[in-house]
């Protein structure tokens, strides 16, 4: 039997942003057979508000909010069979900061076709927005928790975007948001600039690049709120 399909499918960043999403993501539901999402209840009720008529029931689901070797061998075993499988992120697109690339790095190796599919990106569309360097950034992630740890990534970060014009991307847990913000405000130099793109999609949104000085004076407050931290030259 031939190998299935996997669809790498997109997913709103923000409750209220589904005019961010691409018009053909029904279709592209409509030719899965199973689906592996990093939450299921959340990825039920989306594709149920995109598409009314779905039966969930009729679907193979399985959590992937952390991926281990059983669902692995699930997802390989489903290929194998024809089926179709699409993985969804539980915001914006699958794969990118996202536990579902290790299943794609898991079909790339049988030799299975991979269809990612365009949406939503807050690392992208934060650069897009930022004025930084759109030609060498890094994503990193989230920083360290611990003081000291953090202050020496910041540090460097901040040295590596003055010395080869990177724009350095990451991003923390909301509720983790002011205190970071904190930090990068005592550790980074006044004319380091400092873009803070916040709930991208939402009708909230704002993408603000300034310096450091500025940001000292002019400080937001971001508490529970979805954040991503660019540093530039």
């Amino acid at each position: 039997m031939k190998t299935g399909k996997v669809f790498l499918l997109p997913m709103v960043l923000h409750e209220e942003g589904y005019d961010a999403l691409p018009t053909d993501l029904v279709k592209w539901i409509q030719q899965c057979d199973a689906f592996f999402v990093e939450e299921e209840k959340t990825a039920r009720r989306f594709f149920k508000k995109l598409w009314k008529e779905m039966v969930i029931d009729n679907y193979i689901w399985y959590p992937i909010h952390k991926v281990e070797a059983t669902q692995i061998n699930a997802f390989t075993q489903l290929l194998k069979q024809g089926k179709n499988i699409g993985i969804l992120s539980e915001a914006g697109c699958t794969g990118i900061a996202d536990p579902g690339q290790l299943l794609v790095a898991a079909a790339q190796e049988m030799g299975a076709q991979v269809k990612p599919y365009v949406g939503p990106s807050s690392l992208l569309l934060s650069l897009m927005a930022s004025g930084l360097n759109g030609n060498l950034f890094q994503f990193h992630g989230y920083l360290p928790i611990d003081a000291l740890e953090r202050k020496k990534k910041i540090q460097a970060l901040e040295s590596d975007s003055q010395q080869s014009g990177c724009t350095q991307l990451f991003i923390e847990t909301p509720y983790r948001n002011n205190q970071l913000l904190e930090a990068i405000l005592q550790i980074c130099h006044p004319n380091t600039r400092l873009c803070i793109a916040v709930d991208i999609t939402s009708p909230s949104e704002t993408i603000v690049t300034a310096t450091i000085d500025y940001w000292r004076k002019n400080k937001p407050e971001l508490h529970k709120k979805l954040v991503v931290f660019l540093i530039g030259k």
